[in-house]
């Protein structure tokens, strides 16, 4: 299967992938990993009727005509139990999540009292039954599904986690990913300075990309184009649940990925994608391992990341979400494009005085110059089938960063 569309190419690989089963973790790391199971509340929280104020509790019958004074007969902290239950004309000072004494049914601030001698407050301000009161279960009820298998652990996740006493949770198992990339033109990152040769940039820029999802992945290095050498990466690379191939996938006569990693029983299930960059892009299996054929192009190889790998990691993961956020976004200026193949235009957003987001280029597209996407917000998308866009259309942009920042005047 070859030249399949973006679309056709993403099917075929989510429905190739699948979790790898779970594994237990700490609470301690488990920030960023997706439950495999439901997290059932074990008590009711607040375990009873607290205030949600600094004040007094009060009946709120009491309340008819105000100023009212009343006489307090108990102070009421934060982990204290009332000893006395209201009567008509009294009431208790109590604390920020504090029990309600019984026959109490309000709160009022104590910035809306003011203290009297013997024990007395004269009450201001009239509030009805029920204010400033948090009820028992409110946050969370004794049986009740307070996480959902699926769902990524937040720093809020893990609060309710402690909460709820869980010391470990059953989590999706992060794949083993392994970076190999090809090619004699390439230079290490730890070799001398050859002018005559390209810095691996690939392996660095796909292992922040994994690390973003919190996969600490193994660089193989670099396999020279040579089919033994080649082989024995390859080999290797195969041990591991994943496996990102960065260049050797076009047709050159010395590009020998293609007929190397077939010879060692990966079945290939397609090699071209109707894209730019990134149109190279090859997608196999074996029994143990996902391969993915990037592009040698390091934007090509990014970009292909973000569409196809991506979205597969996230699968493995366990996440019921798998693709990026995107929005619509204004063109600062105009855009060519050959039909045929999907376009993603590496872009920076801004806001108009309106509000609007609107999309610039960053520069030059060539899928060599990697600036293009260490300055860029997003990738706005050009249908395969359109002849251009024209400034001030609306496109899609999909956000290579889901935790983007912004400035104080944007807000």
């Amino acid at each position: 299967m070859e030249h399949l569309t973006a679309a056709d190419a993403t099917a075929c690989i989510l429905e190739k992938v699948q979790p790898l089963g779970t594994e237990i973790v700490s609470l301690q790391h488990a920030l960023g990993r997706v439950l495999a199971d439901d997290v059932l509340a074990n008590r009711n929280q607040p375990p009873y009727d607290v205030s949600a104020m600094d004040g007094f509790a009060l009946r709120s019958d009491d309340l008819g005509y105000v100023p009212v004074v009343l006489l307090v007969i108990e102070d009421i902290k934060a982990g204290d139990m009332p000893t006395f239950s209201l009567q008509p004309g009294q009431c208790a000072r109590i604390m920020t999540g504090a029990p309600l004494p019984h026959g109490a049914d309000t709160v009022l601030r104590v910035e809306d009292t003011t203290p009297l001698p013997n024990n007395q407050v004269q009450i201001n301000a009239s509030v009805s039954a029920g204010n400033d009161i948090r009820r028992m279960g409110e946050s969370m009820q004794e049986g009740e599904a307070i996480l959902t298998a699926g769902s990524e652990i937040s720093a809020g996740a893990v609060g309710l986690l402690a909460m709820v006493k869980r010391r470990n949770v059953t989590v999706y198992r992060r794949p083993r990913v392994a970076i190999l990339s090809t090619g004699d033109e390439l230079e290490g990152l730890d070799e001398p300075l050859d002018p005559n040769k390209i810095p691996d940039a690939n392996s660095y820029a796909l292992m922040a990309q994994l690390q973003a999802l919190g996969i600490e992945p193994t660089l193989l290095g670099i396999a020279r184009d040579e089919p033994h050498e080649l082989a024995r990466f390859l080999e290797r690379g195969l041990m591991y649940d994943v496996l990102l191939v960065s260049g050797g996938t076009s047709v050159g006569v010395h590009d020998y990925v293609r007929p190397t990693i077939e010879a060692l029983g990966v079945n290939m299930h397609f090699w071209r994608v109707a894209i730019r960059p990134g149109h190279p892009l090859a997608f196999g299996t074996t029994d143990q391992t996902v391969v993915f054929g990037l592009p040698g192009n390091p934007v090509s190889s990014m970009v292909c990341f973000e569409e196809f790998v991506l979205p597969a990691l996230r699968k493995i993961l366990g996440h019921p979400r798998l693709f990026r956020r995107s929005l619509y976004a204004h063109l600062a200026h105009p855009i060519k494009h050959r039909p045929g193949r999907t376009e993603f235009v590496r872009v920076r957003l801004s806001k108009d005085h309106l509000g609007n987001h609107i999309a610039h280029a960053t520069g030059t597209q060539s899928s060599g110059v990697l600036n293009s996407m260490a300055h860029a917000d997003g990738l706005l998308i050009v249908p395969e089938q359109h002849e251009g866009l024209s400034k001030g259309e609306m496109a899609m942009v999909q956000l290579l960063d889901s935790s983007l920042y912004q400035d104080a005047q944007d807000h």
